[in-house]
């Protein structure tokens, strides 16, 4: 028997729980030993559940007890999660969590102590929630060079996106209903601003670069800018428009960035809606693989936990090596990124300057027209460099909208 304890009884850390009682004979099978939770640990108190029994309030008290071979860590935020798998991990116990703000800051060096210690720090519940996407970058995927991820990493935006799209309705009223249906937090800022789906791109390109990606050097936007307007013009290019988490190699290098992008139908996530989420990733021999399913809630991302502590059970003081180096990976720098650009701004009517001064920064463009808009111009520019478009961009005003578009 393996006996566990799970760090955190909020909505992954009860999920866990839950999933291990509703399956415990397929997971035992799976595992190849009887899975026991032996510890329940948070600070608040829960009279009444089924836990009541095995819940402690300090967590000296599963680090000391040698009976206790892995922890799942669903407590979220860097500490004290940081701590307690540091302390963890050093102890020889194993441990698999959800937790991808503490991965994307703190992955390398705890895989490196796994490794030292011959146990294993599992994370496929950090990106994908219930979406494998971990382990076949590991195990499964490596016989190629990976050249490409791109995904929707955050069920909350696409969401909100996909109501917007469908319903026309505007930003902040499709985002009080996300609140209300328990998609988005009251304080949906990490979301919306697009800081989960970065911190996500940022592990998907440490794993496949074999390097640390610092979060905070890859450009990030979110979707709070995208107007009910945007997406008229997107239904009448029989496009969409989804926050992508990206990293692209160009000769040799890799280019992350986190923004909204209006794709077309040929893109491989142009049916990835609702609250769902989608991975695409290319290889140089397999080609193209897309992962895709439930990329958060209680019992998806659960599930993906649970499928980390078999993995642990079945690899007891054997480490399951994961090339991710302390080493700083070098991205190529943002500016540098070359990229096509829809832009919306207003239409000064019979002032034939505007559109010389549009030709002259970006040269021919696509002109669109959207029904019932009025007062605007909107245009499509050609591929130009980051940096070069938004030198040429501060030659107009009342700029509305800027969004970078792929078909």
């Amino acid at each position: 028997m393996v006996k566990i304890a799970v760090l955190g009884y909020g909505t992954v850390g009860s999920g866990v729980v839950e999933v291990i009682d509703r399956n415990h004979e397929s997971i035992n099978k799976r595992a190849g030993q009887d899975i026991e939770i032996k510890y329940v640990l948070d600070l608040r108190d829960f009279p009444g559940d089924p836990v009541e029994n095995i819940l402690v309030h300090d967590f000296d008290i599963i680090l000391k007890d040698p009976e206790v071979k892995i922890i799942a860590e669903a407590m979220g935020g860097v500490e004290p999660a940081y701590t307690f798998t540091k302390s963890a991990l050093l102890a020889g116990k194993s441990v698999c969590t959800s937790n991808k703000e503490l991965v994307a800051a703190h992955g390398a060096e705890l895989l490196e102590i796994a490794k030292e210690k011959k146990v294993n720090y599992l994370f496929e519940a950090s990106v994908g929630g219930g979406i494998p996407i971990i382990r076949p970058l590991n195990s499964s995927l490596t016989a190629d060079e990976i050249t490409e991820i791109t995904g929707i990493l955050n069920g909350t935006t696409n969401y909100i996106l996909t109501e917007m799209a469908e319903k026309g309705s505007a930003f902040d009223d499709v985002l009080k209903v996300a609140q209300d249906k328990g998609y988005a937090e009251r304080n949906p800022e990490a979301d919306v601003e697009g800081y989960d789906a970065c911190r996500k791109i940022a592990i998907l390109t440490s794993l496949v670069t074999g390097a640390q990606v610092d979060y905070q050097d890859i450009h990030t936007e979110g979707i709070t800018k995208i107007s009910d307007i945007d997406f008229k013009y997107a239904k009448e290019l029989k496009a969409s428009i989804k926050l992508l988490g990206m990293s692209k190699k160009v000769d040799g290098v890799f280019y992350s960035m986190v923004a909204p992008y209006m794709i077309g139908q040929n893109h491989p996530l142009i049916g990835v809606n609702g609250v769902f989420n989608g991975i695409f990733v290319h290889g140089n021999v397999l080609d193209d693989v897309m992962f895709y399913g439930r990329g958060a809630g209680k019992l998806p991302t659960a599930s993906a936990v649970v499928s980390d502590i078999v993995d642990a059970v079945k690899h007891l003081n054997v480490n399951i090596m994961t090339i991710w180096e302390r080493r700083k990976s070098s991205l190529g720098s943002f500016e540098e990124c070359t990229n096509k650009f829809f832009v919306r701004m207003k239409d000064k009517g019979l002032d034939d300057d505007q559109m010389v001064t549009i030709k002259e920064a970006f040269g021919d463009v696509l002109y669109v027209k959207a029904p019932g808009v009025k007062d605007e111009l909107a245009f499509i520019t050609n591929p130009i460099k980051e940096e070069e478009f938004a030198e040429h961009l501060k030659k107009f005003d009342d700029v509305y909208s800027v969004i970078r578009v792929d078909f």
